[in-house]
């Protein structure tokens, strides 16, 4: 049950990603391009929101609330460096597959309620956001650095919360549902390495 449960969420999730597409800059302006980047990949969006579901099972875990924002400022901070980096040109290898790593590895973290002391697990996600701000220089197009950068930002900031909220909503009532979320984010993540 449970893996036919996970192959139609990853279905479900691999499916809607070719219907987005990027705003064109020139259209909607550079910052509402930042901001649809992180939500027009799937990637992007899953290992966002796992950021912030695992921010709230350390949070949840430890009895301190300062995990809600240092686990997802890490990533921002960081990210906001892998962007620079690109727009700089300078190369970073395997940018695309580090992303894909990061939704199963961020997946399998929020899985297991990984215990790591708050220090780690930022350090483990801002390894992951330099590949994913990356990869957010390397579209950047004819979109404006600035606006477009604080768009993605935003975004992602945004989408951490979301992560956070639905951990904190959901892990009150059954805590095995935000575990279950991280697998299923897994397994989207390898649907999209090798599907």
């Amino acid at each position: 049950m449970l893996k036919r449960l996970s192959v139609a969420a990853a279905m479900s999730v691999t499916a809607a990603a070719p219907a987005f597409a990027h705003l064109d800059p020139t259209e909607h302006g550079s910052f509402m391009a930042g901001v649809s980047h992180p939500l027009f990949g799937a990637d992007h969006i899953l290992a966002m929101v796992a950021v912030g579901l695992w921010a709230s099972q350390i949070a949840a875990n430890s009895g301190n609330r300062r995990p809600l924002w240092i686990v997802p400022a890490a990533f921002v901070g960081t990210m906001a460096v892998g962007f620079l980096a690109a727009v700089a040109g300078i190369g970073l290898p395997f940018v695309e597959p580090a992303i894909l790593a990061s939704v199963v590895a961020l997946g399998l973290l929020v899985a297991m309620a990984a215990r790591l002391p708050v220090a780690a697990s930022a350090a483990i996600v801002a390894v992951f956001a330099l590949f994913h701000g990356h990869a957010h220089g390397g579209e950047l197009g004819s979109a404006g650095t600035l606006q477009f950068g604080i768009g993605f930002m935003a975004a992602t900031a945004l989408l951490h919360a979301a992560g956070i909220g639905l951990g904190l909503g959901i892990g009150h009532v059954a805590p095995w549902a935000t575990r279950l979320a991280g697998g299923l984010t897994a397994l989207a993540g390898l649907t999209l390495a090798f599907g």
